[in-house]
């Protein structure tokens, strides 16, 4: 078998290229550029080409780190030769706060959580939530909504929407309400990602072990979240209660070859991960919907007609999504445009060529849904908003992997589909009573951390929508 370095030596005889890219700094190469404007600085790399490379300095040394843009290269990372490209060391810092549960394990320990976990995000399981979902929307508009737009008080919708999504993964995954915590977990969740994406962008980090100030209100953050998780997987294996939800599914599970159970600690590290992922990235989504429909008020009013054509007025249920395809069009270009998981990165274990340029072993690969949902190539007035664009017929010549929100290949998101469905049942819910508008004048900036979320949130006013008298 050839060694890496002979490949390598072939590849430049046949052809095979160093990938262009940006110069950077002596040592610090890309460092301060992708720090200073995170989004900019990939969006305006793309001029060097559908592959590019560039430097960072890490902690752990200097990173060679190669951008792909050309839905084919996403395709052969992701899915066709996935086996080759391993979680990169962001995921490692997002180990601190979850664990070892499935955005973070690798390999057969993780293809055995997924058969675990995936029962509970069945389309026919999906259908039971639905009810749900939209309970606990009509809540939240009863309780804190109402009186502001009586008031006429902005509403800050990112934290609105945060606080939402938490209290609906808290009740059907994890059969718990947690809406009179939602503030406590809230925050602690918000410091932990701002935490974890500080460290992961750095130079140079302290241990956690050294009691800084950000350490010490990481830990304090962590202890809240750990001590309701244990606290739930205590009373469900100490009540023995299958309630047909993710904890009780993941408690119940058995080794095929052991017939051993999960430990506590397995179970919390897969509990973490959705009770995080599972509502942060849906809230970011929900907010960049409301943020889009205040720009643009046509889109607004046609998704609002449709709501009133199709519901009356009413509670939307699950089973009305398929006759409610323009909100879910909504949805659909939102996610084009301010995708929450907008980068995903890997390692390379062996060396590799993608489109005539190298990828030595060791090096970062990175695919952005951010720049790829944006590129002219593949999109028509990318920057635009245009739910039309996933309308029927117009999808037909679009190449696989043109557009993917949600990741791809055998480690698309568990939970794309519960995402999609909570998503749409909300702007179906929270649209016929309400269309909230941007604060005249605040400046809304994306923030590429861990998800990508407006920065200083989304100060909003409700305006109300004359819809039909409920039945």
């Amino acid at each position: 078998m050839k060694s890496a370095m002979e490949r390598i030596s072939e590849s430049r005889k046949s052809g095979t290229n160093v990938a262009p890219g940006p110069r950077g700094l002596p040592l610090l190469g890309s460092s301060l550029s992708v720090q200073r404007d995170t989004l900019g600085f990939f969006d305006a790399a793309r001029t060097y080409g559908d592959i590019y490379r560039f430097k960072l300095l890490s902690p752990v040394g200097i990173l060679t780190v190669h951008v792909l843009s050309r839905p084919e290269y996403v395709r052969h990372v992701l899915r066709d030769h996935q086996a080759n490209y391993r979680k990169s060391g962001a995921y490692d810092r997002l180990s601190a706060v979850i664990g070892n549960g499935l955005l973070t394990s690798e390999g057969d320990f993780w293809r055995r959580q997924r058969r675990l976990a995936q029962p509970a995000f069945h389309r026919s399981r999906l259908a039971l939530l639905g009810k749900t979902m939209t309970a606990a929307t009509e809540e939240m508009l009863a309780q804190r909504w109402e009186a502001a737009a009586r008031a006429g008080t902005p509403l800050d919708l990112a934290e609105e929407m945060t606080r939402l999504t938490l209290t609906i993964v808290g009740r059907t995954m994890l059969s718990t309400d947690l809406a009179d915590r939602s503030s406590e977990v809230g925050q602690a969740v918000r410091y932990l990602l701002e935490y974890t994406d500080r460290r992961i962008k750095a130079v140079a980090v302290l241990p956690e072990s050294v009691p800084t100030p950000r350490n010490r209100r990481f830990r304090r953050s962590l202890k809240i979240l750990d001590d309701l998780v244990y606290t739930l997987i205590d009373e469900r294996r100490g009540q023995g209660e299958d309630r047909g939800d993710l904890l009780s599914m993941l408690a119940a599970a058995r080794d095929e070859e052991t017939g051993e159970a999960m430990s506590e600690r397995q179970l919390r590290d897969e509990l973490m991960t959705i009770l995080i992922a599972g509502h942060e990235t849906t809230a970011a989504a929900l907010s960049w919907a409301w943020y889009l429909l205040s720009k643009h008020p046509e889109v607004a009013r046609t998704m609002t007609a449709e709501l009133d054509s199709v519901l009356g007025g009413r509670p939307p249920t699950f089973d009305d999504l398929p006759s409610l395809p323009y909100t879910g069009m909504v949805f659909k270009e939102t996610l084009r445009l301010y995708p929450p998981g907008w980068m995903i990165a890997r390692i390379a274990r062996e060396y590799d060529e993608i489109g005539g340029y190298a990828i030595p072993k060791g090096s970062r690969v990175a695919v952005s849904p951010y720049v790829v949902h944006r590129n002219p190539a593949l999109w028509e007035n990318p920057e635009g908003f245009d739910p039309e664009r996933f309308a029927p017929g117009r999808a037909t010549g679009r190449p696989d992997y043109a557009y993917f929100p949600f990741g791809g290949g055998p480690r698309k998101c568990i939970g794309g589909n519960f995402a999609t469905m909570e998503a749409t049942l909300v702007l179906a819910t929270v649209a016929q009573r309400y269309l909230p508008e941007l604060v005249p004048g605040f400046r809304v900036r994306p923030e590429a951390a861990i998800s990508l979320r407006p920065k200083d949130g989304l100060p909003m006013i409700l305006r109300s929508v004359r819809t039909p008298s409920r039945s």
